[in-house]
């Protein structure tokens, strides 16, 4: 099935119901696989889908046009959940042109070894016309790899943006004055928290780079999810938010436990944060997915990591969450550990070694427990939550 989200430029790619894991990230609500054609005096096709879904991009492209009359093939991201049905592609179709960016090329080669494929490289202001349309290309390295690249079509105000401003979500609607906005929202926030944040910088340079060039954007399609046509600057505004990496007075309690004595403290934090009237979650590493902790820390002042000690060591599901936060390289936060142990107490301080490692400033020393906390034990934890409610709610 297709849609046609400008004149003449369709929506041909695919609906995976069924993927529930990204990389790492959860995808509960499956994804999309975004491909575009624009039908003009030439044929132009934006990135293709995953290899599993290659029968679908058949059936839509067979449903608007003869797909060995597809003058050009845009790779605007070589990752394979784009580029995985390239070979086929290329083989059906036979393009006069592959253009990719300087990066991509080098990625086509890794990846699928061409021997006789038409590549053509485009870089950043180079423009290709395909009758009443042009299409104006934009590198955008590094967002989230190396080749990334925009398409932009200037008659249509509209950009293909590749895996920038996307989400995962497998929905049957298409633009996103059809969905329920703060789902929307919230999907495009665990996309930027779990995919994007650790390349902020370079989301500020090219939103200054769009800004400079004052494109005139009324629509934006991702190559994930759902297509902004009635707020497009909404997301914008969203990103620069994002990779400002702005927080507001809320405080994020992560944390693991054997026999509930370390959250016991994790409680006992809670309640004294809550006391200084900041926003605070509770999330137990147990029951709670690595990329939705990563979501709801992605606007939070402050972090609080909590775990017993296990073999002079943290819990395996909380290393596993610092390690996946570290390669995020979350900045501007708060940040203190807890923790309970019966004879070594190592964990506070690996949890400390992991908040200065991210760079994160520490607020406390942290607080350690032996066995059972008391009330007094207890008593401690809810002073640093209240130390650190105030700590929170005196910064801008």
């Amino acid at each position: 099935m297709t849609t046609e989200i400008k004149p003449n430029v369709h929506w041909v790619g695919a609906i995976d119901w069924n993927v529930r894991d990204f990389h790492g990230y959860s995808t509960p609500a499956g994804t999309t696989y975004n491909s575009y054609l624009i039908k003009d005096d030439k044929i132009a096709l934006f990135d293709t889908v995953k290899k599993e879904f290659l029968s679908d991009l058949l059936h839509n492209l067979h449903h608007l046009t003869d797909p060995e009359k597809i003058d050009y093939l845009i790779v605007n991201h070589v990752e394979l959940d784009h580029s995985g049905s390239l070979p086929e592609i290329i083989k059906l179709i036979k393009p006069k042109k592959v253009l990719t960016s300087p990066m991509g090329l080098k990625a086509i080669e890794a990846h699928f070894h061409p021997k006789d494929w038409p590549l053509e490289v485009v870089k950043s202001g180079d423009t290709l016309n395909l009758g009443k349309k042009t299409i104006h290309f934009l590198e955008t390295k590094m967002l989230h790899w190396p080749d990334s690249m925009f398409s932009y079509i200037p008659e249509d105000k509209l950009l293909i943006s590749s895996d920038a401003f996307g989400e995962h979500w497998a929905t049957s609607k298409r633009f996103d004055d059809e969905v329920d906005n703060h789902m929307l929202m919230k999907h495009a926030a665990k996309y930027y928290a779990n995919i994007l944040t650790i390349f902020s910088p370079q989301v500020q340079k090219l939103l200054a780079q769009v800004a400079e060039m004052k494109l005139d954007i009324d629509m934006i399609a991702p190559d994930h999810g759902i297509i902004w046509r009635k707020s497009p600057g909404k997301i914008i505004a969203a990103y620069d938010q994002w990779s400002r990496q702005e927080s507001r007075d809320k405080a994020v309690i992560v944390y693991d436990s054997m026999w509930k004595s370390t959250e016991k403290m994790a409680k006992a934090i809670y309640s004294g944060l809550v006391d200084q009237g900041v926003e605070t979650l509770l999330m137990n590493a147990h029951v709670n997915h690595r990329s939705d902790i990563i979501t709801e820390i992605l606007d939070a002042r402050a972090v609080f990591f909590g775990s017993p000690t296990l073999n002079n060591n943290i819990l395996p599901r909380m290393a596993d969450i610092l390690t996946y936060l570290k390669g995020l390289r979350p900045k501007g936060k708060l940040a203190a550990s807890f923790g309970s142990f019966g004879w070594s107490g190592e964990s506070v301080k690996h949890l400390n070694g992991y908040i200065e490692a991210m760079g994160l400033e520490l607020i406390d020393a942290g607080v350690k427990i032996k066995n059972v906390p008391d009330h007094e034990g207890l008593k401690l934890c809810v002073e640093l939550g209240r130390k650190a409610g105030a700590i929170i709610m005196a910064r801008d």
